[in-house]
């Protein structure tokens, strides 16, 4: 499937490091991620019960970065990711996760993850493992 919906520069303050301080004080990350969903039907009927509602995965996300607190970008990413396949299922998605500001002395890049998990055909087809056969 090529249908994608994409979140780009989702801007998270978020309580992770390797560092005491990073872990404590906090700092800026920037968040793109997407999700593989048939957009046709909702093309069609310009409703949002036929595709996936991006508000609320940002919200999610940021419900879950509020509390989080961690060492890696790996670990942040995962828990993105869980979160993302616990509400939308077994569906093809990924994501780029940067941290705006990492402590390296002379460096002032950002440095990041990419991360991508494979759906099965049929959750990528709008069935969901939790919804009644049919």
């Amino acid at each position: 499937m090529s249908d994608r919906i994409v979140v780009r520069d989702l801007r998270l303050w978020a309580h992770v490091g390797v560092l005491e301080q990073e872990r404590q004080l906090g700092q800026w990350f920037s968040l793109d991620f997407w999700l593989a969903h048939d957009l046709q039907p909702a093309g069609r009927s310009d409703e949002l019960a036929d595709t996936l509602d991006y508000a609320e995965a940002v919200a999610l996300i940021r419900e879950l970065t509020a509390s989080l607190r961690c060492q890696t970008l790996e670990h942040f990413s995962e828990r993105v990711l869980d979160l993302l396949q616990q509400r939308y299922g077994a569906i093809s998605m990924g994501l780029e996760l940067r941290k705006l500001a990492a402590p390296i002395p002379g460096f002032d890049g950002t440095v990041a993850v990419q991360r991508q998990r494979h759906g099965d055909a049929s959750a990528a087809m709008g069935y969901r493992q939790d919804s009644p056969a049919s």
